[in-house]
């Protein structure tokens, strides 16, 4: 029996996040509303929030000891705003993050509430970013702690540019860009170098992803606040 503390992952997408927990040392279940065959773990596949209603009403959530969730705000996302129709993401984007913090709260437990830079508002307990893990991307990301907390980690001076081309000029520089297409953003190989996520080839799963090297640094802080309050 796998007595491993355990995470649900919701609005899974390809599993970045998830493999994250896991190599911190946490088992994992996702939760999506679209088919990832490329997830690494046992997921459900249906509507996050009433999946994680039901598991509140009927008491299942207490086999969870940590939530992750990264719910979409397209609507908001600066790099999405203008082509919200695109590569089957849907054409109506809705704010989940409000009522997805509402069904954290309820269910008692710590959680992890995650958005990119430029999206919806949340508490910035912690501000990620790929040159703090020596990854190939920046891919800043904020993380809203409900429950627990942790010591912001300093956060480097990036080493240059983004490659690519920006306001007519072409820069080149140590991290690619991981979304969209054309204007030297990165290609599907690119991206999963830059990242550490070698399980899906999918460029729409990719563009979404959070690094893993992110979640295990939040698993690994999660399990040692854990420890110390039962210490």
């Amino acid at each position: 029996m796998n007595t491993a503390p355990r995470v649900l992952d919701l609005f899974s997408c390809a599993g970045g996040a998830a493999t994250g927990y896991h190599r911190a040392g946490l088992a994992v279940d996702g939760c999506d509303i679209a088919d990832r065959p490329h997830y690494p773990f046992p997921y459900h596949r249906g509507d996050a929030l009433e999946y994680l209603a039901r598991l509140i009403d009927t008491g299942e959530i207490e086999r969870y000891t940590l939530v992750h969730a990264s719910p979409p705000c397209q609507a908001k996302a600066a790099l999405t705003v203008g082509t919200n129709a695109s590569q089957g993401w849907g054409g109506i984007h809705e704010d989940l993050v409000a009522p997805t913090r509402d069904l954290l709260v309820r269910s008692g437990l710590p959680y992890v509430l995650e958005q990119p830079n430029g999206k919806a508002e949340i508490r910035k307990d912690l501000t990620l970013c790929g040159e703090m893990f020596g990854l190939g991307v920046l891919r800043h990301r904020n993380f809203e702690l409900g429950g627990w907390a942790t010591a912001r980690p300093a956060h480097p001076r990036h080493r240059g540019y983004v490659r690519g081309h920006r306001h007519g000029i072409r820069r080149e520089g140590p991290y690619v860009a991981a979304y969209g297409k054309g204007g030297g953003k990165a290609t599907v190989l690119e991206m999963q170098a830059a990242m550490g996520i070698t399980w899906t080839d999918v460029r729409e799963e990719l563009t979404e992803a959070i690094p893993p090297a992110y979640t295990r640094w939040i698993g690994r802080a999660f399990l040692t606040c854990r420890q110390e309050m039962f210490a």
